[in-house]
């Protein structure tokens, strides 16, 4: 019998992508493609194959401005199935993939604001449609775990708005620093006098597998850091914890991040250390 050939499309920042993992295990075919956004490319070591979305050419097919990339329709017709949260809500992308005849099934790549349903239900829900396959819950990255005895913070996230003041972190960190090391996080374009950065998100993830703690807001690195087992402390608003809070076997979070003070975010940090 022939190898079904499924292909996920995917886009979206980091958290999104890491809280869609488990949609991903669900709807795993005999060989499974997946095309996310180019960052995002290191971190799908779970699929056959990883694209970039861009590197295809997947966001030129529909747009009578764009020229459409030579041997694109081509590789789509490759597949047996193509399941995608890309171009929901795109009519001239719908139409473009409808005129060449491909086996597209398309998902919203949000979840409703109404209703609390936390986003990996959310996705998994949609997957379950077309494979019926129950899996755990729980976003996973393979990394290898081990306790480093050193703190991480990553003080940013994709909003200012998000964001514990950076005067707390700094007092936080001093008060971290006299039980173990602390070391601080930060993306390229990041700006942290002594920051460890790392261009892939493989790497970073890996580090962040061998520290002792983690904490920071609501951000993709705080939904890395939880996915690979590092114990979490997630400062969160505004955004609505119920559907984007970090998942993982040691992940809390702190959901009046407004309010919260240096004394509660180190209580809860120093929780079973």
């Amino acid at each position: 019998m022939p190898v079904q050939r499924r292909l996920l499309i995917r886009p979206g920042a980091i958290g999104d992508t890491i809280l869609w993992l488990p949609a991903l295990e669900c709807l795993r075919a005999g060989f499974t493609e997946v095309w996310v956004a180019s960052a995002n490319v290191p971190l799908l070591r779970a699929a056959d194959q990883v694209d970039s979305i861009a590197v295809t050419g997947l966001d030129t097919l529909g747009l009578p401005d764009r020229p459409l990339r030579p041997g694109l329709i081509e590789r789509l017709r490759g597949f047996d199935s193509i399941v995608s949260w890309y171009g929901a809500n795109r009519p001239d992308f719908r139409a473009a993939v409808q005129a060449a005849g491909l086996p597209v099934h398309f998902f919203q790549a949000l979840p409703p604001e109404t209703g609390a349903v936390h986003a990996t239900d959310f996705y998994l829900a949609q997957a379950r449609t077309l494979s019926g396959r129950v899996v755990d819950p729980t976003p996973r990255l393979a990394c290898p775990r081990r306790d480093g005895g050193f703190a991480v913070i990553h003080p940013f996230s994709g909003s200012p708005k998000k964001n514990w003041p950076m005067e707390r972190y700094r007092e936080l960190a001093r008060q971290l620093s006299q039980r173990f090391p602390v070391r601080w996080s930060a993306g390229p374009e990041e700006p942290l006098e002594d920051a460890v950065r790392f261009d892939d998100l493989y790497q970073l993830a890996c580090w962040l597998a061998s520290a002792r703690l983690y904490i920071g807001n609501d951000s993709g690195i705080t939904h890395l850091a939880a996915a690979v087992g590092t114990p979490v402390v997630a400062l969160f608003g505004p955004t609505d914890a119920r559907v984007w809070a970090p998942r993982g076997p040691h992940a809390m979070v702190l959901e009046d991040m407004a309010n919260a003070t240096v004394s509660t975010v180190l209580a809860a940090a120093l929780m079973g250390q």
